[in-house]
């Protein structure tokens, strides 16, 4: 479920960078203004990123969608080690294939430099500007994902939070860093064409951002429910099994001297 919805996003990343930025589309020469056309492509996936979240799947998984997320919720308590290897790598796997099946169908397409795979790269900003951009953007995100989804008001519109947050981040910030957040993403984008301009960037300043926010959301005393975005389903859940097996184990652990000392 969490490559098919990292897949999904790709699909949709690549098919709308062609159509967005490739010089023979018919948007291209009906909106030749860049930003506007930013703005659509911020809502395009923003969109995509909601309804992967709010899909069957999405609702079972938790969309993650991100070894980011995965690690952050795995450094919080709520993901078992072994869960979180086993999504990571389906994370990366599902980036590479959904960017794959476009390549398949539209390579001469998705090849154009104007389009080069949906590929993030650093900016004229250089390097140091990207790392800054892509931890800032990655602590945002988490910090608003956990304060939404920990609010029993607000929980239900987590996916919409986090999709809004895409949608603003591709428009104002992917000038600077190409607005990944995702090392899943940025190497599904890299893989086939081999652009590997500073892809650590991705891979180490979207989960130094996530887990300094899950840091400072702790330090303020505040308690993270669940590792899923959109909890409000009947579909199963991996993460509250893995804290009630987490719980039981606690209170068999307790010697009967302990318990006398702990009434």
């Amino acid at each position: 479920m969490e490559a098919a919805g990292l897949g999904l996003f790709m699909i949709s990343a690549g098919l709308c960078t062609i159509l967005l930025y490739h010089p023979a589309s018919p948007v291209v020469k009906a909106i030749p203004v860049e930003i506007i056309r930013r703005v659509l492509m911020g809502l395009a996936m923003g969109s995509t990123a909601v309804g992967i979240i709010y899909s069957p799947w999405g609702r079972q998984s938790g969309a993650h969608l991100n070894p980011a997320v995965t690690i952050t919720f795995w450094r919080l308590g709520k993901i078992a080690s072994w869960d979180a290897a086993f999504y990571a790598v389906a994370q990366f796997a599902g980036g590479v294939a959904g960017m794959a099946l476009v390549a398949t169908f539209a390579k001469q397409m998705l090849a154009h430099p104007y389009v080069n795979y949906a590929v993030t790269v650093p900016g004229m900003n250089g390097v140091g500007t990207a790392f800054i951009a892509e931890a800032l953007l990655s602590f945002v995100l988490m910090l608003v994902v956990l304060c939404v989804s920990n609010n029993t008001r607000l929980a239900r519109f987590t996916g919409l939070f986090a999709g809004l947050c895409v949608a603003l981040f591709i428009t104002f910030e992917s000038p600077l860093s190409g607005m990944s957040m995702n090392p899943a993403r940025s190497i599904g984008s890299a893989l086939i064409p081999g652009v590997w301009n500073s892809v650590w960037i991705y891979f180490v300043a979207p989960p130094l951002g996530m887990l300094l926010a899950a840091t400072l959301y702790q330090g303020l005393g505040r308690h993270v429910a669940c590792a899923k975005l959109d909890h409000e389903n009947n579909k199963r859940c991996i993460f509250c099994e893995f804290q009630r097996t987490q719980i039981r184990s606690s209170e068999t652990d307790l010697s009967p001297i302990t318990t006398l000392h702990h009434p």
